[in-house]
């Protein structure tokens, strides 16, 4: 069992079909190198992968879910950021 004194990492596996890497869970270990070889054991025991990240918990910073609102709202005022102002010429094929 994991020494809980030991970091926390994150893991991330791109998976074969896939174009980015999924965030799968987290585990503990004394330093990146055996956080890797946990990690491949634990989250791609059946080949679901062909890339693995893992990261420092310590090392991510991210924005309180419950601070959404407040934290997005500056770009919902900047509507110029939408192609909806562009006229697109006719000659440019759409999709």
């Amino acid at each position: 069992m994991a020494d809980q004194s030991w970091p926390l990492y994150e893991v991330f596996v791109r998976p074969r079909r896939g174009l980015n890497h999924v965030h799968v869970g987290s585990l503990h270990a004394p330093d990146d190198r055996m956080a890797l070889l946990a990690a491949r054991d634990l989250y791609t025991r059946r080949n679901e992968g062909v890339s693995l990240w893992v990261v420092p918990s310590s090392a991510i910073t991210a924005a309180a879910p419950d601070e959404r609102d407040p934290f997005f709202e500056p770009s919902g005022d900047k509507v110029y950021r939408h192609p909806t102002f562009y006229d697109i010429p006719e000659d440019v094929p759409h999709i």
